[in-house]
């Protein structure tokens, strides 16, 4: 395992696995597996996955008889619907409650959109948008980590003049930007930037979703299918690798965080196997010029806001 460090000193595993869309029925056991089998020490969530009760179980299973808690970076994440400072703790407490755990290693704000109505209840409204900023929602999660009930707060989906206005008035500074990351995103002036500020940015993502997107229209699978790139299986036949093992660390280099989705054991064990060899410039730049600033997941299907328009 590598890790990076956020400003203040602290150590996250650059590899993490992610729980989007993976089924209560087979959660827990592929978080148990990461955990206890694979070597995984970051596992990434959030209240709107709708699964957080199940990644408890498993943690209930790991805690402290497998591994210390203290040894895996646990991150959620408040949802839109939670952003008014009143909502903001009772969401943190029911994250905690889901997920067994006295605190969040992390609590990232989803993304800097308030809207009403409850989790994954969007439509597609503008009127669905409720008006509470993102300094009042920053200042509520402030008090969280006051109060210990999280280590650290940061950020999803913000976008760079985002992250600049957040500053001007954050008493705790975000650690953490999660966004979209893979070949066909690279989001390299992004990266620089968080990278610069000190934030550590995490890929969601980061071997992308063909036949799963949540875009206006969805991409063809054929033309945005990573593992058939023909780069990346060169690359990856070069190096006796896989294309997972490849892109993933692709981004590694890069000095992100990349928490891949997986319920498969075969999955989350060869994801795992990205620390015992290295990328030369060349494969960098070739797996880099992929880039097509394509996006898997658009918020402009859930509230037709252009988001990162």
């Amino acid at each position: 395992m590598e890790y990076l460090t956020f400003h203040n000193g602290t150590a996250v595993p650059q590899l993490g696995l992610g729980t989007w869309q993976s089924p209560a029925s087979h959660v827990t056991n592929a978080v148990v597996f990461a955990i206890r089998d694979a070597g995984y020490r970051h596992i990434d969530c959030a209240a709107v996955y709708k699964n957080e009760p199940a990644v408890g179980d498993a943690f209930s299973q790991l805690f402290p008889r497998v591994v210390p808690r203290e040894d895996v970076f646990v991150t959620s994440k408040l949802w839109n619907s939670a952003h008014h400072p009143h909502d903001v703790r009772p969401a943190c407490l029911q994250t905690l409650k889901d997920l067994e755990l006295e605190y969040l290693d992390v609590y990232l704000m989803h993304w800097g959109i308030a809207t009403r109505g409850g989790l994954g209840g969007n439509s597609k409204k503008m009127d669905h948008l409720a008006p509470v900023s993102i300094q009042e929602t920053w200042h509520a999660m402030e008090k969280l980590v006051d109060e210990g009930l999280v280590r650290h707060i940061g950020v999803s989906n913000f976008t760079g003049i985002m992250l600049v206005d957040l500053l001007t008035y954050a008493r705790y500074r975000p650690v953490m930007n999660q966004i979209e990351l893979h070949p066909y995103n690279v989001q390299e002036r992004l990266v620089q930037f968080c990278q610069g500020m000190g934030m550590c940015v995490t890929a969601y993502s980061p071997l992308g979703r063909p036949g799963n997107a949540i875009t206006e229209a969805e991409p063809d699978e054929k033309a945005h299918h990573l593992f058939n790139e023909p780069i990346i299986k060169d690359v990856a036949a070069s190096l006796g690798k896989t294309p997972a093992q490849v892109v993933l660390r692709w981004a590694v280099e890069r000095g992100v965080c990349v928490i891949p989705k997986s319920t498969s054991e075969e999955h989350i064990m060869g994801n795992s196997k990205i620390f015992d060899f290295a990328l030369t410039n060349e494969q960098m730049h070739r797996i880099s010029s992929l880039d097509e600033h394509f996006r898997f997941v658009d918020p402009i299907a859930w509230d037709e806001v252009p988001y990162f328009d």
